[in-house]
């Protein structure tokens, strides 16, 4: 994964740690806005975040779902660009 992907993720953990403690300076509580929840939710961003860039990755590179991706093909394999498949 990206360094900068993974400073915007921190960044994020980051902000949600400052207002869960401007919160708790205001005296409010919120029972599952704690930092368990926070570190968890930012340990769920850097698991499924770059899952959701290589799946978006594999279908943007793929030959198989749209008439237009078809057609490339067919003309990539025309002109000798593409071999397998």
């Amino acid at each position: 994964m990206g360094d900068k992907l993974k400073q915007y993720i921190g960044f994020i953990g980051g902000a949600l740690g400052g207002i869960l403690l401007f919160l708790q300076a205001l005296g409010v509580e919120l029972v599952h806005f704690n930092d368990g929840s926070i570190n968890a939710f930012v340990g769920m961003l850097l698991t499924f975040v770059p899952l959701i860039l290589v799946g978006y990755g594999i279908w943007k590179n793929q030959y198989l779902v749209t008439k237009k991706a078809k057609s490339q093909e067919r003309m990539l394999k025309q002109r000798g660009l593409k071999k397998y498949g």
